[in-house]
């Protein structure tokens, strides 16, 4: 692999393979251990670099990190010398001379993560950059699609709601169309980006019409934090059409699994009963995001070393 990870894009079929592989493996390393720990990470120091609010990528890169033995430490925007007025820059430096091997960053400028190579050493792995990149959720996205169906390759995926602010459709798009998949974007066409029609995907704006071929279907929130117009009438309005209650699940095929990066609007884009129903992965990407992220620390951190990955 190499240095970083900043965007799904950068990964081709046979280093997003691997990343998959090496997760199948931390997965069953951990399975049944008492101490859910391996030494791999001895002695590195990973920063969780975070100028967003984040409550499952934070958590779940300091669990990977800490079940491969690897030091770790939070930052946080508020509180720190950010909330002073210190550039990225000025942080990036400081984080260069305490040694950092590895900083995961969640940003809200878009090429954040990017900028961040260019000032420090270490490994730097985009955890979020705005509404551009999130390519650890897109692999935890693919690694939960083939653990249910033993492939992606051949399979139909939808992604549903706001396209134009969404980070994670981007960057599953790049990956699973890498990876064979067939990707159908679902919105309204005021939450669908400029350019969407050059994306690895098809766009429909009627998700009843697309529900009967989507072997798993992604419902995404609508980030009203990072609107500043009203991109559709009402919530109401938009869970009528684009919500995933239990009579649009039925019209999925049997086989289908129902996925959602969270954090989840209960009622808006996807109802409790579909939630917590059998066919939802949700509890277990959160799950895989662990055995994800420690593949790709002891990836990008061991192939640092000149150990064979």
């Amino acid at each position: 692999m190499t240095t970083h990870l900043l965007t799904a894009a950068d990964l081709d079929r046979e280093e997003a393979l691997l990343i998959l592989d090496t997760a199948q493996q931390m997965a069953e390393a951990m399975t049944g251990r008492e101490v859910r720990k391996l030494p791999t990470l001895r002695g590195r120091t990973v920063v969780n670099l975070f100028f967003e609010d984040s409550t499952r990528t934070r958590v779940s890169f300091e669990t990977a990190a800490k079940r491969l033995s690897a030091d770790v430490v939070n930052f946080s925007a508020k509180g720190s010398s950010v909330s002073k007025g210190e550039s990225l820059k000025d942080t990036a430096l400081t984080l260069q001379a305490m040694g950092a091997d590895a900083v995961v960053v969640r940003h809200q400028a878009c090429g954040a993560a990017h900028r961040l190579t260019q000032w420090i050493d270490g490994s730097v792995i985009n955890a979020g950059d705005g509404t551009h990149q999130h390519p650890t959720q897109a692999l935890l996205d693919a690694f939960t699609i083939r653990q249910h169906f033993g492939r992606i390759e051949g399979l139909r995926v939808g992604i549903v709601g706001d396209i134009l602010h969404s980070r994670v459709a981007r960057s599953n798009v790049d990956l699973l169309h890498e990876l064979g998949a067939e990707v159908v974007l679902v919105a309204p066409p005021t939450l669908l980006p400029v350019g969407v029609d050059s994306w690895s995907a098809r766009v429909s704006y009627d998700l009843d019409a697309v529900l009967p071929e989507c072997d798993a279907l992604m419902m995404l929130r609508v980030q009203r934090e990072r609107m500043n117009a009203s991109y559709f009438p009402s919530v109401r309005e938009y869970a009528r059409r684009y919500g995933l209650d239990s009579m649009r699940m039925g019209a999925l095929p049997d086989e289908s699994i129902v996925l959602h990066p969270g954090p989840m609007i209960r009622g808006m884009e996807i109802a409790a009963e579909v939630a917590d129903s059998s066919k939802s992965m949700i509890v277990d990407q959160v799950a895989n995001g662990i055995y994800i992220r420690m593949a790709v620390l002891y990836l990008l951190l061991s192939s640092k070393k000149g150990e064979a990955a």
